[in-house]
């Protein structure tokens, strides 16, 4: 499927800011705000995107950074890559990222025709914000690749307004065993509109293409889990 691909502005309350979009040439009525790891919007984050509009979804990730350090995209494999992303994550505020993420959505409805539905899908960092756009019903449906800090977010997961599948890494750092089954009683607590599917043997960024923890079989099974919630919002849309 042929696709337009271009970064363009998007203007919230407090600025504007950038945003990396992939439109399909045919749309499906579905749109998805990729949000991103601490790198920022960078290859990885961009083919994510691209591969959405391939499948027919209107795709865009915006730049989460843009009150600190604007555009910027950073390499996971670099030990200079990482030290910065982490000193750029620690300003990062998950309330004004997720207004960054309603910005962004209102800016694509604004765009392109027909939109009926939406999702949000994050990873790590961002992981948590496409939770959050969820459970406050800004979205139809998110989904969190071991999203950081999600047991700090839990009361919002029972009350929230949209689908929610979480994907845990069983050996995530990030997110250690206690953390995981505070997470379970949660989201069984929250009932059916919750989905968490904990992936064994792996560990934090396993879906991250090219990473260190890249896993293809725990990264094609999570994907294709994502891909089979979208489709739910798209035969509706």
């Amino acid at each position: 499927m042929t696709i337009m691909k271009t970064d363009i502005d998007v203007q919230s309350a407090d600025g504007q800011f950038s945003a990396y979009v992939a439109l399909p040439e045919q749309g499906n009525g579905v749109a998805v705000i990729v949000f991103q790891e601490i790198f920022g919007v960078n290859a990885n984050i961009r083919q994510i995107v691209d591969d959405f509009a391939a499948a027919g979804y209107a795709a865009v990730a915006p730049d989460l950074y843009w009150r600190q350090q604007p555009g910027i995209q950073l390499d996971p494999g670099s030990d200079v890559g990482r030290a910065q992303a982490m000193a750029l994550m620690a300003g990062l505020n998950r309330d004004q990222a997720v207004l960054d993420g309603a910005a962004t959505l209102n800016m694509l409805r604004d765009r392109v025709a027909g939109l009926m539905r939406s999702a949000a899908v994050g990873y790590c960092f961002g992981g948590g914000v496409a939770y959050l756009m969820a459970a406050r019903g800004l979205v139809d449906a998110g989904v969190s690749y071991y999203g950081t800090g999600l047991q700090q977010l839990l009361p919002e997961m029972v009350d929230s307004q949209s689908r929610l599948l979480l994907h845990i890494a069983a050996d995530d750092h990030l997110c250690p065993p206690e953390a995981q089954h505070l997470i379970a009683e949660a989201a069984h607590d929250a009932g059916s509109k919750v989905s968490v599917s904990i992936h064994a043997g792996v560990g934090h960024a396993f879906a991250r293409i090219g990473g260190a923890t890249y896993n293809r079989e725990a990264a094609d099974r999570a994907n294709a889990e994502t891909v089979a919630l979208l489709e739910t919002l798209a035969s509706t849309a």
